[in-house]
This record gives structure tokens, sequence and C-alpha cells, in this order.
């Protein structure tokens, strides 16, 4: 099979067509965000909420970012959260008997690694309940997602998350640079693929990066799983074995420098199959990438590693 060739340009070029067709997609849905992202963050500074008024709140919270095109994940450095302070707490003598809670709940987007604080607006707030967590749930309800008070808000952050990303550029770069060469590639594509388009040119800059790290990324990748799948057909040399060990190759990128020892490996297990099982074994490597597969495979590492688990701590010391 001829082996595709792409330079670092084109496939930059074909990285900004791409980018250009999504934006257009978003922008007939609706967004404008340009790819800014934030994630809900509800600080253990928030004081005796019940823990049901606290979902409700990271729902609302949720909220804000779905209807203004900042879908982001758990992890994401940039942060929409809230602080809530109670103005007024009264029980009212009906049947049953009700708390009524008047509130403030501030709002506040920010750098949440760093601490800075980007923008902040308050939504005064009532709400009625059988209890103090009916009231709260009911009184964060009222929060009006089209006050024009928190479009301002939201907009004004977002241009200090693009502006963050023009002054800081090079500094994100030289990140991802150095998270490679240390084998975090993954970390890497992410942290570069994170760059909003609206960003246009650190975006440019930062998709140009991608292709020379993600070729670190298969190189690494293919000598793991290759010298996973010896481990198994060593000590499992059958039908079930070459099985096994196919399911570890499948995964394996066709671009990789080591994919013709994979093959060299391939045809080794088919041969020795025949010989002590007396039956054909077969096994479908991957298909060359073109260049868009090769885009679209970049962006699932990111996306992959966006899905790990972990633990982020926030920082939102002296927002409030």
């Amino acid at each position: 099979m001829k082996k595709i060739m792409i330079t670092c340009m084109s496939l930059f070029l074909l990285m900004g067509a791409y980018a250009q067709k999504t934006t257009i997609a978003r922008s007939a849905n609706g967004g404008n965000s340009g790819r800014v992202t934030l994630a809900a963050y509800i600080p253990d500074q928030v004081d005796d909420l019940p823990e049901a008024a606290r979902n409700m709140l990271g729902n609302k919270l949720n909220q804000i970012i779905s209807q203004n095109g900042f879908g982001g994940d758990e992890g994401q450095r940039f942060i929409i959260t809230a602080n809530v302070v109670v103005l007024t707490k009264d029980m009212l003598s009906t049947a049953p008997p009700m708390t009524a809670l008047t509130l403030d709940v501030n709002l506040y987007i920010g750098d949440g690694y760093e601490g800075t604080k980007f923008a902040s607006t308050s939504m005064p707030v009532k709400g009625v309940g059988e209890n103090v967590a009916k009231a709260y749930i009911n009184a964060f309800k009222n929060i009006n997602l089209n006050d024009p008070k928190l479009q301002a808000f939201v907009e004004k952050g977002k241009a200090k998350i693009i502006s963050y990303y023009n002054t800081h550029c090079d500094v994100i770069i030289k990140q991802a640079q150095t998270l490679a060469s240390t084998g975090r590639m993954d970390e890497a594509i992410y942290n570069l693929t994170s760059v909003p388009q609206a960003c246009t040119n650190c975006y440019t800059r930062s998709m140009a990066q991608v292709a020379p790290i993600y070729k670190k990324q298969v190189e690494k990748d293919c000598a793991t799983k290759l010298n996973q799948a010896k481990s198994l057909w060593a000590a499992n040399q059958d039908i079930n074995g070459a099985n096994a060990v196919s399911e570890v190759l499948s995964q394996i990128d066709p671009q990789a420098g080591c994919y013709k020892d994979v093959k060299v490996f391939v045809a080794q297990i088919a041969k020795r199959v025949k010989e002590i099982d007396n039956r054909e074994w077969s096994f479908k490597l991957q298909e060359q990438k073109n260049d868009m597969g090769i885009i679209k495979a970049a962006r699932d590492v990111a996306v992959a590693y966006a899905a790990q688990p972990r633990t982020t701590v926030y920082n939102v010391h002296g927002w409030w």
C-alpha cells in the first residue's frame, strides 16, 4: 500500500478548512462562541447549601454554558462559578408553613487554574418552598437566562478568554512542545486543540503544531501496542491467542513507522496458526488514513484525553 505523506503545511491548511466548516455549521445552529469553552464549578465555599439546591445551581450554570455555546468538560481551564448570599430568610405562617428566601446569586467567569477573575455579575432572585432546600431550588429556577445583564457578563467573559489565548499563545505552544518531549502527547494535543477558533492567529499557530506531535503519539502508541501484542502471542500461540493479538493490533495507526513490523508480525502469526491448528487466520489491518482522517484522529486523541477522570483543583480565592 502506498504510504501517504503529509506535510505539516498541508495538514494545517486542511485543519483550517475543517475549522471553517465547523464554525459555519455552529453558526447555522445559532452558536457564535468560536469554541470558547467553560466548565461549571460549585466551590465548597458556598456554605450551607443543601445538596439538591447545589445540584440545581450547577444545572443552571450548565444551562448558561449551553445556551451561549460554551460547551466544555470537567477539568476545563476556564470556569463559570457562583457564590450565593442569603439576603432574607422568612418563615411564612401558611398551611403548611413555607420558607421564603431572597438571594443574591453572584456569578463569575475566570481562569480557574491561575485564579484570575474575568467577569462578574449579580442576580437577585426569590424562592418559596416547603423547606429551605425547595426554597433555594425555586429561587435558582428564577434566574433569567435571557437577562441582558447576564448576556453582557457572558460576552465580557468570552472576550477576556480570547484575550488570554492571544497574549499567552507562545506559552501555550511552548508548554505543548514540552509535554510532547516528555511523552505526554495526548495532553499536548488536547491543549493545542483547545485554543478557540475565535483566536485566529493563535489557533492557526497551534494547529500547525498538532501534526508533528500527533506523529510522535502514533509512533509511541505503535511501539507500545506491538510489544503488548508480542507478549500476548508468546503466552498463547493458538487461534485464541491470535484473536487476542488482533484486538490490540487493530488499534495501531497505519501512519506509524513501525507499521511495517506489524505486517511482518501478522504474517508470522497467520503462518503459525496454519501450522498448529491447520486453520486460516486473517486479520484486517487499519486502512491508511486520508488527510481528513488524520485530522479527525488527532482530535479524537484530544477528546479521549478530556474524557479521562481527573481531579481538578480550582483557585477562586478572592473572587468574592
